[in-house]
């Protein structure tokens, strides 16, 4: 991967969602950190860049997340909602 395409990727993407505000990935540690709409942050752990990409595209961010992140990779919680 490229210098600039790592720093897009890095850069927090706003979600059209009613549940995500942004997401932001790190692709040398795999790690995806979700800012909710209630504020809460999370940090996911492990997760691959296929499995970050799909989330991005996905048409609803909620149903992606419960289905594919949440229940599968270990995370944190960085801030309550």
């Amino acid at each position: 991967m490229s210098r600039l395409n790592r720093e897009r990727a890095r850069r927090d993407q706003i979600m059209p969602s009613s549940v995500i505000k942004q997401i932001n990935y790190n692709h040398g540690d795999e790690q995806l950190t979700i800012t909710f709409q209630s504020g809460a942050v999370s940090r996911y752990y492990g997760v691959p860049e296929d499995v970050y990409t799909g989330f991005r595209i996905a048409r609803s961010k909620g149903r992606y997340l419960n289905r594919y992140i949440i229940s599968r990779y270990p995370f944190e919680r960085i801030a309550k909602g």
